[in-house]
């Protein structure tokens, strides 16, 4: 990109997205689309490292800088969900429309890839130490993607001094928002034995969904919290209710329903498993839980007000420091160092038609390449 006009420098960065959605890549993603990002990569200088868990493909590349500088990492996944029917264009074909480019990952998240593999060719290489840590399972059950990438990572001794995720975190503008947290995640299901039998018998059974109901009653009843400064209230949400009898004259043997708990760092999903264990029991239930992620809070601080300070130069923007929306591979990152996400709009994420304005692609890569330079500076060294 360096010496490049603005325009050419544009089209770089469409041209790099175009190459990453033309590989179909429904989650797991391995192969077309891992060969298309190490392509970008290992001219710049990385030295790329692939390996497969699970029939899931992940990828870590690294660009050492001088002995002893510091370590910024870019995250992302290149999975993506299934593109479903009724798109304008072929989902893996994109086509730029005006001034859109189109394609399934054009916001998310292959676009940001994109814009990182741009922004790191602006980087010298003498800055610093900079990596990318790339799944091909956020989009799915996140067990072997993210997740054995740093199991990897520790193994080699190469862990971050702060790590960005490119998801897509802006609403309205590029810009306009960053997560600095996000709340954690768990789902539970509930199921009460009952004894079937004639419903004009009723002594000769036990009916289950009475308890059922009187369950859910007192769980939708609790107030979990009423939010913090950074965090909005836990919730707690039926999501399937299930008793599978076709016949109107029969009391059923079992009755089963699934929650779903967002909850803020207030809580961990063990203890709210564990409640929700307590009143399934009160009522002759069971509970089985399932942990997707913890909250997290990368606080505000210098790594936040870097970004802000860098999104602010290139768009005027100030953007919000937020920790709402769903949840995200940076829930594991965090164990690692601390992480921030910033992105593209969110708007057609997931969406048929998806597509991303080609003007944000190139001032995304100038806003990453802001970062990564500033990350990369010392603490209390001369700029």
């Amino acid at each position: 990109m360096s010496g490049q006009t603005p325009d050419a420098e544009l089209a770089l960065v469409a041209d790099l997205a175009e190459r990453l959605i033309a590989c179909p890549s429904v989650t797991p993603a391995s192969g077309l689309v891992f060969d298309a990002l190490e392509a970008m990569l290992a001219p710049l200088g990385f030295e790329v490292e692939r390996f497969v868990s699970e029939d899931v493909e992940n990828l870590f590349a690294i660009r050492r800088g001088p002995l002893g500088s510091r370590h910024f990492a870019f995250a992302g996944h290149l999975d993506v969900v299934p593109p479903g029917e009724g798109w304008t264009t072929a989902p893996f074909a994109p086509e730029c429309r005006g001034d859109l480019l189109h394609g399934r990952g054009a916001v998310d998240m292959k676009g940001a890839i994109a814009a990182m593999v741009a922004a790191v060719a602006e980087v010298p290489a003498d800055a610093g130490t900079i990596s990318f840590i790339i799944t091909g399972d956020e989009e799915g059950p996140a067990l072997h993607g993210t997740r054995a990438l740093i199991e990897r990572i520790r193994e080699r001794g190469d862990i971050p001094d702060l790590c960005l995720v490119g998801e897509p975190t802006s609403t309205t503008r590029l810009g306009d928002m960053v997560k600095i947290g996000r709340r954690g995640s768990v789902n539970i299901w509930l199921e009460v034995e009952g004894t079937q039998g004639h419903v004009a018998y009723p002594h000769l059974a036990d009916n289950p969904i009475p308890r059922l109901v009187a369950m859910l009653a007192e769980l939708e009843a609790l107030e979990l919290d009423q939010g913090t400064e950074w965090f909005q209230p836990s919730n707690l949400e039926v999501t399937d209710l299930e008793v599978g009898n076709p016949a109107t004259n029969v009391i059923p043997a079992r009755a089963k329903a699934r929650l779903s708990i967002r909850f803020n760092a207030l809580h961990t999903g063990a203890q709210l498993a564990e409640l929700v264990g307590v009143i399934a029991a009160k009522h002759g239930g069971m509970a089985r839980a399932m942990i997707s992620g913890e909250a997290f809070l990368t606080p505000p601080g210098e790594f936040s007000a870097l970004l802000s300070a860098a999104i602010e130069a290139e768009t005027g923007i100030v953007p919000e420091l937020s920790t709402t929306g769903g949840t995200s591979d940076a829930r594991f990152l965090k164990d690692l160092c601390p992480v921030i996400e910033f992105g593209l709009l969110n708007a057609t994420m997931h969406k048929r038609d998806e597509a991303v304005a080609i003007a944000d692609l190139e001032q995304l890569a100038r806003i990453y390449a802001r970062i990564a330079r500033d990350a990369l500076i010392v603490p209390g060294a001369p700029r």
